[in-house]
């Protein structure tokens, strides 16, 4: 019996989720996604310390006197600089991070996405290996779209309810990241006296399984790619998804077991009995403020990608100020 990750390979596209070119390496997935967070930790290990002196290079060659726009333009060339390192290894996409302090800005995500899509352009790589990651706020589904329309692709991440898979759906974005293990962990602290939940029962698992199934059914193209994942369970309860994203060390884990896997998602078949969906903002808005989970695991979500973005920009801003 084949091991587990090659066994789910078999009808799932696995993405590496981190920013440590090494285990992309080690375990060579279709994709690989980074966000504000992988990056912080990856920027400080010595054996990126190239990629960081590239991006302060280029910081202070710039001819422009407003020092936070040096700062963020460098941040930009930063992400990107890990993104190309990726894309040597990845036959497929690499997931860039707009910042998520720009979350409630449409025009200032696609201001900084269409920067970060020339600084790839600048390296060599097309815009068509690259997914702008968009957290999943009204505003940031209203910049996918129009950065669709341009050939942009958009990966809207942070998504944790129903309303925004649906509104994410109409957009026509590429692809969209709900994230499992967070929606768990919230029903485990909130509203359960359970320590751990079955596959069958997890919340983040169904979560997924519904969104999946309204997809197929009426015929939207957006990837649903499965994110943030506590164990292997829950990626085995979503075996068949169109793509997983998983961590270094539940990737270890998969390739150690060759316990049989069966495919429980098909897009042949659905099990979704609702109507189709229409969301104009305000009924967005509601929806979101209705489901109280997805409410706080988005605004929470967005303060944690922030505080590691101003961890890094500390680093970054420091290494700009030395001669």
């Amino acid at each position: 019996m084949s091991n587990q990750f090659d066994q789910l390979s078999k009808f799932t596209t696995l993405v590496a989720d981190t920013g440590d070119v090494d285990s992309i390496k080690k375990f060579k997935p279709v994709d690989a996604t980074t966000n504000p967070s992988l990056i912080y930790a990856a920027a400080q290990m010595p054996a990126y310390a190239h990629l960081v002196d590239d991006a302060i290079a280029y910081g202070k060659k710039l001819s422009i006197a407003d020092e936070a726009e040096r700062l963020a333009i460098t941040m930009d060339v930063l992400a990107v600089n890990f993104g190309v390192e990726i894309l040597k290894i990845v036959p497929g996409y690499v997931s860039t991070e707009v910042d998520a302090r720009l979350s409630f800005d449409v025009e200032a995500n696609i201001k900084r996405a269409r920067r970060i899509i020339g600084l790839y352009k600048e390296k060599g790589v097309s815009k068509d290996r690259v997914l702008i990651k968009l957290a999943s706020t009204w505003e940031g589904i209203k910049a996918a779209e129009v950065l669709e329309k341009e050939g942009i692709h958009c990966n809207l991440t942070l998504l944790f309810g129903f309303g925004q898979a649906v509104a994410c759906a109409e957009a026509n974005v590429t692809l969209i990241s709900p994230f499992v293990g967070r929606i768990r962990d919230w029903f485990l602290a909130k509203q359960t006296a359970k320590k751990e939940f079955d596959p069958e029962e997890d919340p983040g698992v169904l979560s997924v399984r519904n969104i999946y199934s309204y997809y197929k059914k009426y015929g939207y193209k957006t990837i649903v790619m499965g994110a943030s994942f506590r164990n292997v369970g829950e990626i085995i309860g979503l075996a068949g998804c169109d793509r997983l994203t998983i961590a270094p060390k539940l990737l270890e884990t998969l390739l150690a077991s060759t316990e049989p896997i069966k495919r429980v998602l098909d897009p042949a078949t659905s099990s979704y009995t609702g109507e189709k969906l229409h969301l104009d903002e305000a009924t967005f808005r509601f929806l979101l403020n209705e489901d109280a989970m997805a409410t706080e695991k988005l605004a929470e979500g967005i303060r944690g990608f922030s505080a590691d973005l101003r961890k890094l920009e500390a680093i970054v801003k420091d290494k700009l100020s030395k001669a």
